[in-house]
């Protein structure tokens, strides 16, 4: 927790959090417009999130505000912003390894409500930097922590939590997303080399390139095995292994124009079966939907950030803007039913987020009713919360100074990745169903 991470004597996370809080930031500087105390402690549930909380909202708005306009006009990924979130930086937050143990180079917050917050917050200024962070931290870090042996977290992580190499993970493929188990991606294994040979193309690549110019350093790969519809294994596959590249960095999307997106190449790839292969051969199913849970989790996290900013800056707006010769804008029911309609729903959506992150033991799996729940709601929550904020600042909604229209863009890849909202329906409804004539609590 962060009160042994102080104990330290490198910059930790939380002596970090105590030089900002007290430049900049006050305990009151979180408290949401609630007075429940129950809500209170539903989104920081002990001193450690609340000093987490606190430090991100500093940084936020210090390091990661400013930059996100400018980043998401280049469709350019900033890499030195990024490294300041790890443990190389003298001054970095050390939450790349946000839930690693402090003997792998992390930061020991093995707990769902630490990332839920940690998401929200860096979506608030900049969605796509936090889907960056995500697909590293979660997606390739937390993956391999949960999963690895102590020797392939000895040997992987330390350096991503410090921030040297940025990963991600490889799963969809050009004619395989929501259809996972339609990948082609084979890994054929070599006797004689004790090792396996990989072939297949990956798309839709977060962190799959850094600059648009080669790969990114380090990743979870996964490819099929066997003959079995199931037989999928889980590798580690790094930046120069001779046959891995670049096929083409995804350029002109609609949103998330500041974290990269990459189609990577896999021709004959030599993957060491010793020191490579994560998890069971044929076995990396369980590892996918287990680490699906909190990516699903972070990604409803990240709907709440979005959903936060888009009413903050919505009712500011209504605050300053007078029309009709009315004071402020809440003089009118239209305005009215936006702004309290986007509180309601913000409020219902962080509630179910966190409740289900309280709960969510990062070591197991069998809560996928809920990690797709979080997500069904809260990405749509968030896209129509951000289309009522625009609608609300009319014109000046519509371009990029009033922050919005880019929330409204970024929301709407958390209803497609990470799982479809239809992958949710089915889920869910399969879930379900199994309960038969169950009553719900």
């Amino acid at each position: 927790m962060l009160a042994s991470i102080a104990r330290r004597p490198a910059c930790t996370l939380l002596k970090r959090g105590q030089r900002l809080h007290r430049s900049l930031s006050t305990a009151s500087s979180i408290e949401t417009l609630t007075t429940s105390r129950s809500l209170e402690t539903l989104f920081n549930p002990t001193e450690d999130h609340l000093a987490l909380r606190s430090m991100l909202r500093t940084f936020v708005e210090r390091e990661v505000e400013p930059q996100a306009h400018e980043y998401n006009k280049t469709e350019t990924f900033n890499v030195p912003l990024f490294r300041k979130l790890g443990t190389a930086d003298p001054e970095g937050l050390g939450i790349l390894g946000l839930t690693v143990p402090e003997k792998f180079g992390g930061t020991g917050l093995i707990d769902a409500a630490a990332v839920a917050l940690v998401h929200e917050e860096l979506s608030y200024a900049d969605p796509a930097f936090c889907l960056s962070y995500l697909a590293h931290s979660l997606l390739f870090v937390n993956n391999l922590a949960v999963n690895g042996t102590d020797e392939q977290r000895a040997r992987f992580l330390p350096e991503a939590c410090a921030g040297n190499k940025i990963g991600g993970m490889c799963m969809s493929e050009p004619g395989a997303g929501t259809d996972v188990l339609g990948m082609k991606t084979t890994a054929v294994f070599d006797e004689s080399l004790n090792g396996y040979i990989l072939n297949g193309t990956k798309m839709w690549i977060t962190n799959g390139t850094l600059t648009g110019e080669g790969t990114g350093d380090i990743f979870l790969v996964y490819a099929r095995t066997g003959k079995n519809k199931m037989d999928i294994t889980q590798f580690v596959v790094e930046k120069g292994m001779e046959g891995f590249s670049l096929g083409q960095k995804i350029e002109d999307k609609l949103g998330m124009r500041a974290s990269n997106t990459a189609e990577l190449v896999f021709e004959n790839v030599f993957v060491p079966a010793d020191t490579h292969v994560i998890g069971n051969v044929n076995g990396a199913i369980l590892c996918m939907m287990r680490n699906l849970e909190i990516e699903r989790v972070g990604l409803a996290a990240m709907a709440i950030g979005i959903a936060r900013r888009c009413i903050d800056d919505m009712k500011q707006y209504a605050l300053e803007r007078s029309a009709f010769q009315s004071r402020d804008l809440y003089a009118f029911g239209q305005i009215q039913r936006h702004i309290a309609k986007s509180y309601a729903e913000y409020m219902a959506g962080k509630c179910y987020v966190y409740g289900v992150a309280n709960s969510l033991d990062l070591l197991t799996h069998g809560n996928g009713l809920d990690a797709d729940g979080v997500k069904l709601y809260s990405a749509p929550m968030a896209k129509c919360v951000a289309d009522r904020a625009i609608q609300v600042m009319g014109g000046n909604g519509y371009v990029g100074e009033y922050v919005v229209e880019r929330m409204w863009r970024d929301a709407k890849l958390l209803e497609i990745g990470g799982g479809t909202n239809e992958s949710h329906h089915k889920n869910m409804c399969r879930d379900l169903r199994t309960m038969g004539s169950n009553k719900l609590d």
